[in-house]
Parts: C-alpha cells; structure tokens; sequence
C-alpha cells in the first residue's frame, strides 16, 4: 500500500506538536481551460517542534493521531526566512 505524500508551506504553528500546511496544486478550469490554483491546508504532526512558519516540507499519511491531524513530517526541504 503506498502512503501518500504532500508538500507544502507550513503557515501556522498549531499548538504543541502540530502545524498547518497549506498545499497548492494546479488543475485546468473545466470550461475556460486555465490553469487554476486549489489549496488546501493540513494539520501535520510535527514530534521535535522542529519546523516553523515558512518553512517547505514533506508530510506523509499516518494512523490518525487526532480529529484532524493524519500526517506526519518525512523532511523539511526548505527553511523559511525567519529560521
């Protein structure tokens, strides 16, 4: 079974060991056939307190660990500009 993977901007720290992802993809209109942006935000378990605002990272799909939080971080790719 593969687990699934998303990537995004960390916008928010969330409490204690959480974080809230905002994940952009891009789909084609389906009548002006533009290329659109969708986003959606993630609430993304983050163990070490390790990841800040800004940051780029990669979650992947875990056991639900609350109401809303099912992801755990994999790596941060990127550092933000305040860390």
């Amino acid at each position: 079974m593969a687990l699934k993977e998303i990537k995004g901007k960390v916008i928010k720290k969330s409490g204690d060991k959480s974080v809230a992802v905002l994940v952009e993809r891009k789909v084609m209109h389906p009548k002006y056939h533009k290329i659109v942006k969708r986003f959606k935000k993630y609430l993304v378990h983050d163990e070490n307190n390790e990841a800040n605002v800004g940051d780029t990272l990669i979650a992947i799909e875990c056991r639900p660990l609350s109401k809303r939080k099912a992801f755990r971080i994999k790596e941060i790719t990127e550092r933000g500009v305040g860390a």
